[in-house]
């Protein structure tokens, strides 16, 4: 067994994990992750020696040793350390969900989120995916993006995930043209009907647009003409926050 094949089907394990499923048991795992049962259950004990896996029971699930690791990644090490306080004093001003994402790829990694005692299930958890182009969080960073970044966005398909998601290229751009002016972004119900989202860019020290935050809640009580202003000044202190890490 090669070392590189050895890591392609750990990695094909891993990959079987998310939101949804975050226990599985073999027979799950196995249609999951495409491997033959044997193989899979092979490699899995494997990962769970290394800690990457744990199985208490009859489950596999995520082990200890990669959250462990986690921490250790720049995103989380200077980006999340950088913008917590900030993120925290936003979710004490508005008493809203709060999030912090990145983008990776076509989609915004949620890298944290402050949600208090209000859940809101239908939002992604920390470490899922959510789309660039209907998220606030998406458009903070798109519109500060270089060109073929949103279109690598577009060419992967805007699913229209309520009646009111901009889904023509058209739409999304004169969206994006708006923010720069304002300083926020906006999601009016795109993403989930009755839930809207204000966002505002975080950048690097050469000036690059390196994340975002937001605040998301019900639409009644998300005013972007009264959140902006607030969200704007949270991502402008957490930038210089986070370039003095840098």
């Amino acid at each position: 067994m090669s070392r590189s094949g050895g890591l392609d089907r750990a990695a094909a394990i891993l990959g079987a994990f998310d939101a949804t499923h975050r226990e599985l048991t073999l027979g799950a795992l196995v249609r999951r992750c495409g491997l033959p049962r044997s193989t899979t259950h092979r490699t899995a004990e494997t990962m769970i020696r290394l800690g990457w896996l744990d199985k208490p029971g009859e489950y596999y699930r995520i082990g200890n040793r990669l959250f462990e690791l986690s921490g250790l990644a720049p995103v989380r090490l200077e980006l999340r350390e950088a913008a917590l306080p900030f993120l925290q004093d936003l979710y004490g001003a508005t008493k809203l969900t709060v999030q912090l994402g990145i983008l990776d790829g076509t989609q915004v990694l949620v890298v944290e989120k402050i949600t208090g005692h209000r859940p809101m299930p239908m939002l992604s958890q920390v470490g899922g995916f959510i789309p660039a182009h209907c998220s606030g969080l998406g458009r903070a960073i798109l519109a500060y993006s270089a060109p073929e970044v949103v279109d690598e966005v577009v060419e992967a398909g805007m699913e229209a995930r309520t009646p009111r998601t901009i889904t023509t290229v058209v739409g999304l751009k004169r969206e994006l043209a708006a923010i720069p002016h304002r300083g926020w972004a906006v999601d009016r119900e795109e993403g989930n009907i009755g839930i809207s989202c204000v966002a505002a860019p975080i950048f690097g020290p050469l000036g690059e647009v390196a994340a975002a935050l937001s605040i998301t809640g019900p639409t009644a009580l998300v005013r972007a003409d009264r959140a902006g202003p607030a969200v704007r000044l949270a991502a402008a202190a957490a930038t210089r926050a986070y370039c003095t890490r840098r």
